[in-house]
């Protein structure tokens, strides 16, 4: 017995295809536990050749009567099987796969690098390939073969570091991982495929295949209309959702994607949002992380079914209209030993050094950007989102941890740049790229950033030094204008430039205003929990404050709950508190979000200047006495301009004089105090006519009555 053999035998062999299969007219195979092996012919099943069993781990070899392709007969313990040889199958990926994914430019990886179900010499199978470039041995292992690492030893493709296997027979539904000898000898914990279309359900943590070809689509024309949804002047409001705690059944369990499209989508449109936003559905280890610690980056979290079930939710969402946005984390990734964390036996998608490569913060490692393996098999993942599963956009989590190397980094904990400096260039080329790739392979998807700090230029186009987003997620007016609505209304005055302060710099940036999961949780209180005064004045600051929003320049996102009052903050552990609706105040809240929603739609000056500076001006900014706020917002020239008024104070006002650019009747077309929306119905009576009266640069002007903490929208009645 050779050495090669016995370590083959040992499972430490990283040459299978150098000793099994056919050498010459000998045959050799590896079968442990088997009682015996018959060679076939495939083409007629006549028996060509018997086995002599070589070792008592399964080695077995003999000489064939003719060299024609075959199949193997097994006789196992517990049955015989047939199956063609994986080892009589030639190279399986080509040289330009192995190129593009060596350069970071394979963005089909998911249609190439995992399991994939393909048809090979008219033979069915499944094809693995995996990068472990410092591996010694890589085996693929599963339910179909015990788990044994012997008996599916992979093929090593040096010149990318990619190992390979077809599986004849294999079906869709198989568990599979990877079994792993590092370069040290050490049989490393089984890795699930980073590269995997589909998984168990957690907390089970193995790759299972998945057809991509079973999913058939009829959303066409959504696919070529959906720019213009995406476009600045567009009316976007987004509903941010936990696909596991939006709705919960008797038994508190979540719906799987059919059952969520049964409810959600139909509620979603009904409720006037034009998007949906997903927290993390990519599959993740710890449901308590929301989603924001992944390992599957091309896998749908199988909590909610299969990959074709998300294909489906997607495919209903377009057809009835509303667009699915990804959150998506290219930042880090969780430690977990079944994960990509030294995955070979080295730091292989991380930076080995802990002060590039670990997040102090959320204890999970970060990508190695600066690798081209790491950076490509990242931007394959997001155009396997775009692209196998038609969603609309990624809003791309925790930017800002990624632009800075010192991110929440003390003095001596990170490592500057080439030039000395904290921003990291290599996240940068990568955002950029990105970009550049889903704005030349899906023309109209988004991308947005949530993106923290004042890093310019996040939304410019790549061609002019920006990172190339779409949109940025506006945290410093979340901020600001909660810390605002916060206080008690005798107290604003004092903080009333966090309210102004947001249009200073409104249009540097093409924003999306957020109120968000991130601001329910860990004792910020609910949106209505937040609100100061008694209950009514904690409904009325709501219903104010959510109008303030819609018709601020920005585009629109709202967390589930928020729009219908809910007391609780979010917990993932359960439902959104439905029942609430059975109370008139809640449902007045719903019932406000509808009408906003249905408003800044259907209103031009609401929608088409969110971006620009000309859609937007102030006629009262400066009231810090009586906390009166009034704006105008234009759309474009023929579009009748919107005047919004905002009294955020519980008392009312009276002969409230207000500049307007035109003359005529005005339509008070939404006010917020309406019993409606529960509040004490005193308004404006609906209609209005402009006074000739000089008033805040305008020739005209309204005398409004200004109910107690509630918005006015107005517009000129034609």
């Amino acid at each position: 017995m050779t050495p090669e053999l016995e370590a083959l035998i040992a499972g430490r062999n990283g040459d299978p295809f150098a000793l099994l299969g056919l050498q010459g007219d000998a045959l050799r195979t590896l079968q442990p536990g088997a009682r015996g092996v018959t060679v076939l012919d495939r083409a007629d099943g006549t028996e060509i050749g018997r086995l002599e069993q070589l070792h008592p781990a399964g080695l077995f070899a003999g000489r064939l009567s003719r060299a024609v392709p075959y199949v193997l007969r097994i006789d196992w313990p517990a049955g015989v099987q047939e199956t063609e040889d994986p080892y009589s199958f030639g190279l399986l990926l080509g040289p330009l796969d192995l190129h593009l994914f060596a350069e970071g430019r394979h963005f089909g990886l998911g249609r190439v690098f995992g399991a994939q179900p393909v048809t090979i010499d008219g033979i069915a199978g499944v094809r693995f390939a995996v990068w472990a470039p410092n591996a010694t041995r890589v085996s693929v292992v599963g339910d179909f073969n015990a788990w044994d690492g012997r008996r599916h030893p992979m093929r090593r493709r040096v010149e990318a570091g990619v190992w390979e296997l077809f599986i004849p027979r294999l079906v869709q539904g198989s568990i599979y991982k990877y079994e792993i000898l590092a370069a040290d000898g050490a049989m490393l914990p089984l890795k699930a495929d980073p590269c995997a279309l589909a998984t168990e359900p957690p907390p089970a943590t193995a790759s299972r295949v998945f057809d991509p070809a079973q999913v058939e689509w009829s959303d066409g024309e959504w696919m070529r209309t959906r720019a213009a949804r995406h476009a600045a002047d567009a009316p976007i409001s987004i509903y941010e959702v936990h696909a596991g705690s939006w709705w919960r059944d008797a038994d508190g369990e979540s719906p799987d994607w059919d059952g969520l499209a049964e409810r959600l989508i139909p509620y979603a449109r009904g409720m006037g949002f034009t998007h949906l936003e997903f927290m993390p559905i990519t599959e993740h280890p710890f449901g308590g992380s929301w989603g924001y610690q992944p390992l599957g980056m091309f896998a749908p979290s199988a909590r909610f079914g299969s990959p074709a079930g998300f294909a489906r939710f997607v495919d209903r969402a377009h057809a009835e209209g509303l667009g699915v946005i990804l959150d998506w984390v290219p930042a880090h990734f969780p430690t977990d030993a079944h994960g990509l964390y030294r995955f070979d036996g080295t730091p292989l998608y991380e930076h080995a050094d802990p002060r590039e490569g670990f997040h102090q913060d959320w204890n999970t490692a970060i990508y190695n950007l600066g690798r081209d393996e790491v950076r490509g098999f990242l931007l394959a993942s997001a155009t396997h989102w775009l692209g196998d599963f038609h969603v609309d956009g990624l809003r791309v989590d925790a930017v800002a941890s990624m632009l800075y190397r010192d991110y929440s980094r003390k003095h001596g904990e990170w490592v500057p740049n080439e030039y000395g400096g904290r921003e990291n260039l290599e996240a940068v080329a990568f955002l950029r790229e990105l970009n550049q790739v889903v704005a030349e392979h899906f023309p109209g998807a988004v991308v947005i950033a949530e993106e923290s700090t004042a890093w310019p230029g996040v939304s410019r186009p790549v061609a002019e030094g920006g990172l190339g987003f779409s949109y940025k997620w506006n945290m410093g007016w979340m901020h600001d204008t909660l810390h605002y609505i916060e206080h008690d209304p005798i107290h604003r005055r004092y903080h009333h430039d966090s309210m102004t302060f947001g249009l200073v710099y409104a249009w540097s940036e093409r924003f999306i205003l957020p109120l968000s999961h991130d601001e329910v949780v860990y004792g910020k209180k609910s949106l209505l929990s937040k609100m100061p005064g008694d209950q009514w004045q904690q409904f009325a600051n709501l219903r104010a404050y959510l109008s303030f929003m819609w018709t601020h320049p920005g585009k629109k996102l709202l967390f589930m709950g928020g729009e219908i009052g809910q007391w609780t903050e979010w917990n993932h552990d359960s439902s959104v508190p439905w029942p609430l609706l059975d109370g008139a105040p809640h449902r007045g809240i719903q019932r406000l979000v509808r009408d906003l929603n249905a408003t800044y739609a259907a209103v031009p000056a609401l929608h088409r200047g969110d971006a620009v500076p000309e859609g937007f001006r102030w006629v009262i900014g400066d009231d810090r006495a009586h906390s009166v706020f009034a704006w105008l917002r234009f759309g474009g020239p023929d579009d009748p301009p919107a005047l919004v008024v905002c009294n955020l104070t519980p008392l009312p006002r009276y002969g409230w004089r207000i500049g307007v650019p035109r003359g005529g009747a005005w339509h008070e077309v939404l006010n917020t105090d309406a019993e409606a929306y529960g509040g004490t119905n005193s308004g404006n009576g609906g209609l209005l006519a402009a006074q000739t009266v000089a008033s805040h640069g305008f020739a005209q002007s309204l005398e409004l009555f200004l109910p107690p903490l509630a918005t006015l929208i107005l517009l000129p009645r034609d």
